[in-house]
C-alpha cells in the first residue's frame, strides 16, 4: 500500500458518502477536501485538473488519482486487504461480487434516474443497458433476500456500493419500499462504519447550510 495518506474529495449530502463509508469501514486515516457544490467549486479548474468530469468523489491515494464511486470502493477494498472487504482473485466468489460492483452504477442506478426522470415515450428493453426496472428490482431484492449480505455472511465493497444506491433510491422515493430493500438497509445502518458516516455528514451537511 503507498505510504502517503488518503485524500477524499466530498461533498455532503452527494453520491461521495458511499465513498466516506467505505473509507470508515477500512478504518485507515483519512482527508476530506470538501466542495461546496451550490457554490461551484467542482467546476474549478484546479478541481478539473483531478476529475475532468467536475463531479465528487475523487480519491487521491499517494500520486494515485481515482474517481467514480464503485471503481474507488474497488480499489481501496484491493489495497488494504486487511480490512477484508474484497474478494481476493482465485476466491470463486469474485465473480458474483464483481458482478455486483458493476451492477450498482450500471443498472440499479441508471434504472432509478429513468424512473425519476422518465422519457417521452417507452425505449425497447433492447435499448436499456438494464433491460427494465422490474426485473432490475427484482433480481436486487432476491440478492439482498440471500443475506445477510451480497455475498453471505462476509460484508463487501459490493454492499457499499449496491446498498448506497438501494438507500438513494429509497430516500428519494423512487425505488419501491420492498421488504427485501427494507430489511438490507436495517442491516448496513447497524453497521457502526454507515453510523459514524451518517454522523459526519450530517455535521458537515448542517455546517454549510
Amino acid at each position: 500500500t503507498r505510504m502517503a495518506g488518503l485524500t477524499l474529495y466530498h461533498a455532503a449530502p452527494s453520491r461521495s458518502s458511499s465513498v466516506r463509508w467505505m473509507l470508515e469501514e477500512l478504518g485507515e486515516p483519512y482527508g476530506i477536501e470538501l466542495l461546496a457544490l451550490k457554490e461551484g467549486e467542482h467546476l474549478t479548474a484546479a478541481y478539473k485538473a483531478i476529475n475532468p468530469m467536475a463531479k465528487v468523489p475523487a480519491l487521491r491515494h499517494g500520486d494515485v488519482v481515482i474517481t467514480e464511486a464503485a471503481a474507488i470502493c474497488t480499489y481501496l477494498a484491493d489495497e488494504f486487504l486487511g480490512a477484508r472487504l474484497n474478494m481476493p482473485v482465485g476466491d470463486p466468489r469474485r465473480g458474483p461480487y464483481l458482478k455486483w460492483l458493476f451492477f450498482g452504477p450500471s443498472c440499479i442506478e441508471p434504472a432509478i434516474i429513468d424512473r425519476a426522470m422518465p422519457r417521452k415515450e417507452e425505449p425497447r428493453r433492447g435499448m436499456l443497458g438494464y433491460g427494465d426496472f422490474d426485473t432490475v428490482m427484482e433480481v436486487t431484492a432476491k440478492a439482498v433476500a440471500a443475506g445477510p449480505y451480497l455475498l453471505g455472511d462476509r460484508f463487501t465493497a459490493a454492499d457499499v456500493v449496491v446498498g448506497s444506491t438501494i438507500r438513494f433510491g429509497i430516500t428519494f422515493e423512487v425505488l419501491p419500499k420492498l421488504p427485501e430493500f427494507m430489511a438490507y438497509i436495517d442491516r448496513l445502518l447497524a453497521r457502526p462504519a454507515m453510523q459514524r458516516t451518517l454522523a459526519l455528514d450530517e455535521e458537515l451537511a448542517g455546517a454549510n447550510a
